[in-house]
Protein backbone atom coordinates (compact mmCIF):
# COMPACT_ATOMS: atom_id res chain seq x y z
CA UNK A 1 0.00 0.00 0.00
CA UNK A 2 2.85 2.30 0.88
CA UNK A 3 4.37 1.55 -2.43
CA UNK A 4 1.12 2.39 -4.27
CA UNK A 5 0.79 5.60 -2.27
CA UNK A 6 4.38 6.56 -3.06
CA UNK A 7 3.87 5.75 -6.69
CA UNK A 8 0.63 7.79 -6.88
CA UNK A 9 2.31 10.60 -4.99
CA UNK A 10 5.33 10.55 -7.31
CA UNK A 11 3.16 10.34 -10.42
CA UNK A 12 1.00 13.23 -9.16
CA UNK A 13 4.07 15.16 -8.21
CA UNK A 14 5.66 14.43 -11.55
CA UNK A 15 2.48 15.35 -13.38
CA UNK A 16 2.14 18.51 -11.27
CA UNK A 17 5.73 19.46 -12.02
CA UNK A 18 5.17 18.84 -15.70
CA UNK A 19 2.02 20.94 -15.70
CA UNK A 20 3.79 23.62 -13.69
CA UNK A 21 6.67 23.62 -16.17
CA UNK A 22 4.21 23.79 -19.06
CA UNK A 23 2.35 26.66 -17.34
CA UNK A 24 5.63 28.38 -16.61
CA UNK A 25 6.80 27.94 -20.22
CA UNK A 26 3.44 29.20 -21.49
CA UNK A 27 3.58 32.17 -19.10
CA UNK A 28 7.15 32.93 -20.21
CA UNK A 29 6.07 32.72 -23.87
CA UNK A 30 3.09 35.01 -23.20
CA UNK A 31 5.28 37.39 -21.22
CA UNK A 32 7.83 37.46 -24.05
CA UNK A 33 5.01 38.12 -26.52
CA UNK A 34 3.63 40.91 -24.31
CA UNK A 35 7.10 42.43 -23.97
CA UNK A 36 7.66 42.17 -27.75
CA UNK A 37 4.24 43.79 -28.40
CA UNK A 38 5.00 46.51 -25.84
CA UNK A 39 8.40 47.16 -27.44
CA UNK A 40 6.82 47.25 -30.90
CA UNK A 41 4.11 49.63 -29.68
CA UNK A 42 6.68 51.80 -27.91
CA UNK A 43 8.75 51.98 -31.11
CA UNK A 44 5.63 52.92 -33.09
CA UNK A 45 4.76 55.61 -30.52
CA UNK A 46 8.33 56.90 -30.56
CA UNK A 47 8.38 56.92 -34.38
CA UNK A 48 5.06 58.81 -34.48
CA UNK A 49 6.32 61.27 -31.83
CA UNK A 50 9.52 61.82 -33.83
CA UNK A 51 7.48 62.36 -37.02
CA UNK A 52 5.09 64.77 -35.25
CA UNK A 53 8.03 66.65 -33.70
CA UNK A 54 9.70 66.94 -37.12
CA UNK A 55 6.47 68.25 -38.66
CA UNK A 56 6.02 70.77 -35.83
CA UNK A 57 9.67 71.83 -36.15
CA UNK A 58 9.21 72.32 -39.91
CA UNK A 59 6.03 74.34 -39.35
CA UNK A 60 7.64 76.48 -36.64
CA UNK A 61 10.72 77.10 -38.78
CA UNK A 62 8.46 78.09 -41.70
CA UNK A 63 6.41 80.40 -39.48
CA UNK A 64 9.59 81.94 -38.05
CA UNK A 65 11.02 82.51 -41.54
CA UNK A 66 7.79 84.12 -42.69
CA UNK A 67 7.47 86.25 -39.52
CA UNK A 68 11.10 87.39 -39.72
CA UNK A 69 10.71 88.17 -43.43
CA UNK A 70 7.56 90.21 -42.73
CA UNK A 71 9.20 91.98 -39.79
CA UNK A 72 12.25 92.82 -41.89
CA UNK A 73 10.06 94.15 -44.70
CA UNK A 74 8.06 96.26 -42.21
CA UNK A 75 11.23 97.68 -40.65
CA UNK A 76 12.68 98.47 -44.07
CA UNK A 77 9.46 100.18 -45.09
CA UNK A 78 9.45 102.24 -41.89
CA UNK A 79 13.09 103.23 -42.44
CA UNK A 80 12.28 104.27 -46.03
CA UNK A 81 9.24 106.21 -44.86
CA UNK A 82 11.18 107.99 -42.08
CA UNK A 83 14.12 108.88 -44.31
CA UNK A 84 11.98 110.17 -47.16
CA UNK A 85 9.43 111.92 -44.95
CA UNK A 86 12.15 113.62 -42.94
CA UNK A 87 13.86 114.77 -46.13
CA UNK A 88 10.61 116.02 -47.70
CA UNK A 89 8.45 117.29 -44.82
CA UNK A 90 10.57 120.36 -44.02
CA UNK A 91 10.85 121.73 -47.56
CA UNK A 92 7.16 121.05 -48.26
CA UNK A 93 6.05 122.79 -45.05
CA UNK A 94 8.33 125.71 -45.92
CA UNK A 95 6.92 125.98 -49.44
CA UNK A 96 3.31 125.69 -48.22
CA UNK A 97 3.87 128.45 -45.67
CA UNK A 98 5.19 130.77 -48.39
CA UNK A 99 2.23 133.06 -49.10
CA UNK A 100 3.41 133.92 -52.62
CA UNK A 101 3.74 130.25 -53.62
CA UNK A 102 0.33 129.35 -52.15
CA UNK A 103 -1.34 132.31 -53.93
CA UNK A 104 0.15 131.26 -57.26
CA UNK A 105 -0.90 127.66 -56.70
CA UNK A 106 -4.46 128.65 -55.78
CA UNK A 107 -4.70 131.02 -58.75
CA UNK A 108 -3.58 128.20 -61.06
CA UNK A 109 -6.15 125.78 -59.60
CA UNK A 110 -8.96 128.39 -59.77
CA UNK A 111 -8.11 129.17 -63.42
CA UNK A 112 -8.25 125.44 -64.18
CA UNK A 113 -11.75 125.21 -62.70
CA UNK A 114 -12.91 128.26 -64.67
CA UNK A 115 -11.27 127.11 -67.92
CA UNK A 116 -13.89 124.37 -68.16
CA UNK A 117 -16.72 126.86 -67.59
CA UNK A 118 -16.50 130.32 -69.20
CA UNK A 119 -19.18 131.70 -66.83
CA UNK A 120 -17.03 130.77 -63.84
CA UNK A 121 -17.61 128.21 -61.12
CA UNK A 122 -18.75 129.08 -57.61
CA UNK A 123 -15.91 127.65 -55.53
CA UNK A 124 -15.34 127.10 -51.85
CA UNK A 125 -11.75 127.76 -50.86
CA UNK A 126 -10.70 126.51 -47.43
CA UNK A 127 -7.55 127.86 -45.82
CA UNK A 128 -5.95 127.28 -42.43
CA UNK A 129 -6.94 129.73 -39.69
CA UNK A 130 -3.23 130.41 -39.16
CA UNK A 131 -2.96 131.95 -42.64
CA UNK A 132 -5.80 134.48 -42.11
CA UNK A 133 -3.53 137.41 -41.22
CA UNK A 134 -0.72 136.60 -43.66
CA UNK A 135 -2.80 135.87 -46.73
CA UNK A 136 -6.20 137.41 -46.28
CA UNK A 137 -5.80 140.94 -47.70
CA UNK A 138 -3.33 140.35 -50.48
CA UNK A 139 -4.67 136.93 -51.18
CA UNK A 140 -8.35 137.88 -51.38
CA UNK A 141 -7.60 140.70 -53.83
CA UNK A 142 -5.36 138.52 -55.97
CA UNK A 143 -7.52 135.40 -56.09
CA UNK A 144 -10.84 137.25 -56.29
CA UNK A 145 -9.94 138.19 -59.84
CA UNK A 146 -10.31 134.54 -60.80
CA UNK A 147 -13.14 133.60 -58.40
CA UNK A 148 -16.77 134.06 -59.43
CA UNK A 149 -19.04 136.20 -57.23
CA UNK A 150 -20.69 133.20 -55.58
CA UNK A 151 -17.36 131.81 -54.38
CA UNK A 152 -16.48 131.71 -50.72
CA UNK A 153 -13.20 131.73 -48.79
CA UNK A 154 -13.28 130.06 -45.36
CA UNK A 155 -10.61 129.63 -42.69
CA UNK A 156 -10.57 126.43 -40.64
CA UNK A 157 -8.85 125.75 -37.32
CA UNK A 158 -6.58 122.73 -37.06
CA UNK A 159 -5.94 122.50 -40.79
CA UNK A 160 -2.28 122.12 -41.75
CA UNK A 161 -0.70 124.49 -44.24
CA UNK A 162 -1.97 124.57 -47.79
CA UNK A 163 -5.61 124.69 -48.92
CA UNK A 164 -8.65 122.74 -50.08
CA UNK A 165 -10.84 123.79 -52.97
CA UNK A 166 -13.96 122.50 -54.70
CA UNK A 167 -17.32 123.53 -56.11
CA UNK A 168 -19.35 125.43 -53.53
CA UNK A 169 -22.41 123.24 -54.01
CA UNK A 170 -20.37 120.26 -52.70
CA UNK A 171 -19.64 116.98 -54.39
CA UNK A 172 -15.88 116.89 -54.05
CA UNK A 173 -12.86 118.83 -52.90
CA UNK A 174 -9.28 118.88 -54.07
CA UNK A 175 -6.82 118.94 -51.21
CA UNK A 176 -3.42 120.66 -51.43
CA UNK A 177 -2.20 120.48 -47.81
CA UNK A 178 1.33 119.91 -46.50
CA UNK A 179 0.42 116.30 -45.78
CA UNK A 180 -0.96 115.76 -49.31
CA UNK A 181 2.18 117.08 -50.99
CA UNK A 182 4.45 115.20 -48.58
CA UNK A 183 2.59 111.92 -49.26
CA UNK A 184 2.70 112.50 -53.00
CA UNK A 185 6.41 113.28 -53.07
CA UNK A 186 7.23 110.44 -50.67
CA UNK A 187 5.55 107.93 -53.00
CA UNK A 188 7.69 109.12 -55.92
CA UNK A 189 10.91 109.10 -53.90
CA UNK A 190 10.44 105.73 -52.17
CA UNK A 191 11.74 103.52 -55.03
CA UNK A 192 14.90 105.63 -55.36
CA UNK A 193 15.35 105.70 -51.58
CA UNK A 194 14.86 101.94 -51.39
CA UNK A 195 17.57 101.47 -54.00
CA UNK A 196 19.87 103.89 -52.21
CA UNK A 197 19.33 102.34 -48.75
CA UNK A 198 19.08 98.65 -49.60
CA UNK A 199 20.58 98.30 -53.07
CA UNK A 200 17.34 97.04 -54.61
Amino acid sequence: MQELTDRLYNEGLSKGRQEAEELLAKAKAEAAEIVADARSEAQAIRAKADKDAAEIRTMVEGDLKMASSQALAAVRQQVEQMVVTKAVAGPVASAMSDGKFVKELIATVVRSFNAANPDGVDLELILPETSREDLDKAFTAEVSKNLSEGSEVRHVKGMPGGFRIGPRDGGYQLSFTDEDFTSLIVEYLRPATKKLLFGE
